[in-house]
């Protein structure tokens, strides 16, 4: 690091010095450019021993991108006037689950872990069709797994519980990974149930910060940034970064709330208005942005009549819905994120927000058409147009489909009732909207 250009930020802390504090479980990209770069801005002010264990639990990939080089990387906030570069120190190293298994378990019940964080995507969670836990997802390299294990020795060698924070985009995600977790120890360690509830905390959460897929050009124009020196585990992101963090904790952790998260009593209007907005528009994006021919979300919100859709959808659908804090101005959030949309500089794929539908959709539109129509709302045309368009795209109509219920999704794309078999009654997305016949026939229009 001493070699690097005058110009790369770099940790001022002994990165050596601070101890671990920190299990953080799916460490990819987003996790790199959010939570791991606010615990570095926190340790650079002074905070101490909140160091950071990733853990993958499937794939090596990221262990050998991060390992060789220490646990450094390089944050890239790009935009329009060009690219800031800054290393960030806060990741000491990174275990693979599925090889190490038991130096996951170590970790997480180490006396000097506080916190045990998660960035594993809403299908990470195994959730059923009705939201509950699925055991059979549930096995021995889900996060549930580990995380017991450890609590069993922290409990039998008297140490402190842990606060479990998840950082995945799931609505009331505090509470659904505190009730997920009681239903696993409930089958597997009943006995460590009480111990949980007395000990552990789960906050919620709301983060948001776009972070695009790290392309081998990124990688070359960053090694150009560093003086010549190649990072494999460098990220690209945008300048805008946010973090809402209810405010209850088991135990210490790191003072985020001096370097730009915010400490709340109740995150849920932030994670509405996050969910339903931006959320919700960037799917909407995506589904049809892809049936109009973009490759990039930069390229969709162009197109005037997807820029509409957006704004529509934001505007007239889904902020009427949300009960806003104090403060929190919807319209201008909504303008705030056209212009984020917008930043030519991400190459944000809408492949890959097109990614896993059928865990997005709930939270993202069907909420929203939901309390639409629990108030007797106008149609909801930007989300029912989408709709139409991710009907379409569960037909093959981008290339294959990602999803983890992609076989089932497709059939029911495929039947003669695709809403029916989708919203309806015993539809494989059950939801407290039900679709009209008015609704049907803009999503049919759509298709």
């Amino acid at each position: 690091m001493a070699n690097l250009p005058a110009q790369v930020a770099r940790p001022i802390y002994d990165r050596e010095a601070q101890a671990v504090g920190i299990v953080h479980i799916g460490i990819g990209a987003f996790h790199r450019a959010h939570m791991a770069w606010y615990t570095d801005a926190a340790m650079n002010a002074g905070d101490r021993d909140w160091a950071i264990t990733g853990v993958s639990l499937r794939s090596p990939g990221v262990a050998r991108q991060m390992n060789p080089q220490s646990g450094l990387y390089t944050v890239a906030e790009q935009s329009g006037e060009g690219s800031a570069l800054r290393i960030a120190g806060a990741v000491r190293n990174v275990l693979v689950a599925s090889e190490e298994p038991e130096a996951v378990i170590a970790a997480i019940a180490s006396p000097t872990t506080r916190i045990v964080s998660l960035t594993v995507t809403e299908k990470g969670y195994c959730r059923d069709g009705q939201g509950g836990l699925d055991f059979a997802l549930a096995h021995s390299l889900s996060f549930y797994y580990f995380v017991t294990q450890a609590l069993l020795r922290r409990r039998d060698a008297g140490l402190s519980g842990l606060t479990l924070l998840s950082c995945d985009n799931l609505a009331d995600n505090g509470a659904k990974l505190a009730a997920l977790m009681r239903h696993y120890l409930e089958r597997h360690e009943p006995d460590l149930v009480g111990w949980f509830a007395d000990n552990c905390a789960c906050p919620g959460t709301m983060i948001d910060r776009i972070v695009p897929a790290t392309t081998d050009e990124d990688r070359a124009q960053i090694a150009e940034g560093l003086g010549g020196l190649a990072d494999e585990a460098c990220v690209v992101t945008e300048p805008f970064s946010q973090w809402v963090i209810e405010d209850r904790f088991a135990g210490p952790r790191p003072r985020w709330e001096a370097v730009g998260a915010e400490l709340v009593a109740d995150v849920a209007p932030y994670e509405t208005a996050k969910l339903r907005m931006l959320n919700g528009a960037h799917s909407a994006l995506a589904y049809c942005g892809l049936a109009a021919g973009h490759t990039y979300v930069h390229e969709a919100v162009a197109d005037p009549a997807l820029r509409a859709l957006a704004e529509r959808l934001m505007c007239e659908e889904a902020a009427p819905t949300i009960a806003a804090a104090p403060g929190q101005d919807l319209q201008a959030y909504a303008t705030l994120l056209l212009d984020r949309f917008a930043n030519p500089a991400l190459n944000h794929r809408l492949i890959q927000i097109a990614m896993d539908g059928s865990q997005k959709i709930p939270q993202r539109w069907l909420e929203t058409l939901a309390a639409q129509a629990a108030k007797g709302g106008r149609p909801c045309k930007a989300i029912l147009t989408a709709i139409g368009a991710w009907i379409a795209h569960l037909r093959g109509a981008n290339g294959g489909v990602d999803d983890p219920r992609a076989a089932e999704l497709a059939r029911a794309a495929a039947s003669t009732d695709p809403v029916g078999a989708l919203f309806g009654q015993g539809g494989l997305l059950p939801s407290e909207w039900s679709p009209a016949a008015s609704d049907i026939a803009i999503i049919t229009a759509a298709e």
